[in-house]
């Protein structure tokens, strides 16, 4: 008997191993469906025409696309403009974050001086914070500044919530970068600025990736401090213009909509794609570590 039930034993765990495992897979596709679920609908609709939008029976693809509600979209007022004022915004407010976190980083990862646990408590302290919080006092101090109504009081206020998380992130990557490398770069000769731009600015270049990616999304889908600071339609950003494209609840142009957001998503997704290959990397060698 035992010579008949010894290879039985490993069996039943392995089928019990591969069916959990299915389960597990059935389980993720099904929170993929839930989460892809409402971009799909959007891009469907977008196709839509009027007529199968409004319809009492919705229909999952139209078989008969149209491009009329991104024409409408695109010749709606202020878009460009609204465009134009997120991409200035948002680029100015990369490229500033990354400079300024990655020398702040590089500092907080590499020296030791006064009031460095300080700064990184009240770092964590900002993250830790909900936007809505910080939106009275920003708007006080801006107001004090004549800086309300501008892109470049919403610059800086961004900043504001884009730098600690940005900082952190860095220094948890800078850490990661063994320290050997830049003193056998000055052992050969170079000086510490060149070990600096040669050795560690190179192998930080993930970390810079995957920072650049969050400071870009936030940047871009922030809506709550542009709507209270920006009151000019002209000086407004693309995602204070999309809250605004909708009228009332018997009227909401669905098809608009919906084209309207999908031209918004879409710088979003070409600059993923564009640096999507260090993104994995950047974030696993850089975000976790302390």
């Amino acid at each position: 008997m035992t010579t008949l039930e010894t290879p039985v034993r490993p069996r039943r765990r392995s089928r019990w191993r591969s069916v959990r495992r299915r389960g597990w897979d059935v389980l993720g596709l099904a929170v993929f469906a839930v989460m892809i679920f409402p971009v799909f609908w959007m891009l469907s609709t977008a196709f839509k025409p009027d007529d199968e939008i409004n319809s009492a029976t919705p229909t999952w693809f139209s078989l008969s696309p149209t491009l009329d509600h991104f024409r409408d979209a695109i010749a709606r007022d202020y878009f460009w403009d609204t465009v134009q004022n997120s991409l200035i915004v948002v680029c100015i407010a990369v490229l500033a974050s990354l400079v300024i976190a990655f020398l702040a980083a590089v500092a907080l990862a590499k020296y030791r001086f006064s009031g460095r646990t300080l700064l990184i408590v009240l770092m964590i302290g900002i993250i830790m914070l909900p936007q809505a919080g910080l939106v009275i006092p920003l708007y006080v101090v801006l107001a004090k500044y004549h800086l309300v109504g501008t892109l470049t009081g919403v610059i800086l206020t961004y900043l504001t919530f884009v730098l600690p998380f940005a900082v952190w992130t860095l220094r948890g990557f800078i850490l990661g970068i063994p320290k050997d490398l830049e003193e056998a770069a000055m052992v050969d000769g170079s000086s510490r600025l060149g070990a600096f731009v040669r050795i560690l600015l190179p192998l930080a270049a993930p970390g810079l990736v995957a920072t650049a990616v969050f400071a870009f999304v936030t940047s871009w889908n922030e809506y709550i401090f542009a709507s209270v600071l920006l009151s000019d339609q002209a000086d407004q950003t693309v995602t204070v213009w999309l809250a605004g494209f909708y009228g009332g609840s018997r009227n909401t142009d669905w098809g608009g909509l919906m084209a309207a957001s999908t031209l918004t998503a879409i710088p979003v997704i070409v600059f993923f794609l564009l640096v999507q290959r260090r993104i994995m990397f950047g974030l696993t060698a850089g975000a976790v570590r302390g």
